[in-house]
């Protein structure tokens, strides 16, 4: 039996959940994890159901069968088999740990995605990138040619097709038709200092306040540099004790910790935009196993 994912947004009304569940047991489909909000400060409603095929309906004959409900509800809505996994292309600069972080987790399959290809402004990580055997590509990025730069980019992205981009510290900025074309579609990760603490060494400012949290924030990317909708953040604690050094130790820790917790939500469509917000569900039983250890 194959198992597939429905997601659903709409303006909130009675009888969704009910139609959503007639529908796929008239199909001959079981549900086997099911999530839902309703946002009564928007009227939006968000669900996603996670269900079993049991008489081999295609993912074509649902969706074109769910067409009259969703027409009803005006939903925004997709199926998707949990089989397949997300094609992401990963851009990186200098900063290496949330690549290397992901590389791990994808080799293992811990995370339900396919890297089709990496992109730096750099060679660094060339050798290691290629040694997984995933396209290397370089593409430098100068105030000169920054359009021609992301018309290879997005060349990148097209050709692979990939339905993700990943910014694994990758130090440069978008431009605002980039963000637009792609718009909740682009990952980012990024310290959680901000906005106190902004441009160069951040830690070190945060050592020199003495703070006691520090953290990782992993949003969508948007023209508003920084500020778009949050997916996941964590913190650690530090103490007097630490160095500088260490404040930047314990951030890219957790800055590749919550990078993949955001790429595993999305891959998995639990998120979803809500306004300048996000919804995000718990996953699904099983939906954090890896496929092999080690």
């Amino acid at each position: 039996m194959n198992t597939y994912c429905l997601t659903v947004a709409c303006p909130t009304s009675r009888g969704i959940v009910a139609a959503i569940a007639t529908f796929l047991s008239d199909r001959g489909c079981n549900i086997v994890d099911s999530s839902q909000f309703d946002d009564l400060e928007t009227g939006q409603f968000f669900m996603r159901v996670s269900f079993l095929s049991e008489t081999g309906e295609s993912l074509e004959a649902l969706d074109e069968g769910f067409a009259k409900v969703a027409e009803a509800f005006e939903m925004t809505f997709g199926f998707h088999d949990e089989a397949v996994k997300m094609k992401v292309v990963v851009m990186v600069s200098r900063f290496g740990h949330c690549l290397n972080d992901l590389l791990y987790r994808w080799r293992i399959g811990a995370l339900p995605i396919d890297i089709v290809a990496v992109i730096s402004n750099h060679m660094d990580y060339q050798k290691v990138v290629v040694n997984h055997d995933i396209p290397f590509h370089c593409i430098r990025v100068t105030p000169q040619n920054k359009p021609q730069a992301e018309a290879q980019i997005m060349q990148v992205v097209e050709d692979a097709g990939a339905e993700l981009i990943v910014l694994a510290r990758y130090m440069q900025i978008l431009s605002d038709e980039m963000c637009q074309k792609m718009s909740g579609r682009i990952i980012n990760i990024h310290h959680s200092f901000l906005p106190s603490f902004k441009g160069a060494n951040p830690y070190k400012q945060a050592f020199e306040r003495g703070v006691k949290l520090i953290g990782a924030t992993s949003h969508y990317v948007t023209a508003d540099l920084d500020e778009g909708p949050i997916i996941e953040q964590d913190t650690v604690r530090v103490t007097h004790a630490q160095s500088p050094e260490d404040y930047v130790s314990l951030g890219r820790d957790v800055e590749a910790s919550v990078l993949a917790r955001a790429i595993h939500a999305h891959a998995h469509r639990r998120v979803f935009l809500n306004g300048n917000k996000t919804v995000v569900f718990h996953a699904s039983p099983g939906a954090y196993a890896s496929e092999r250890m080690g």
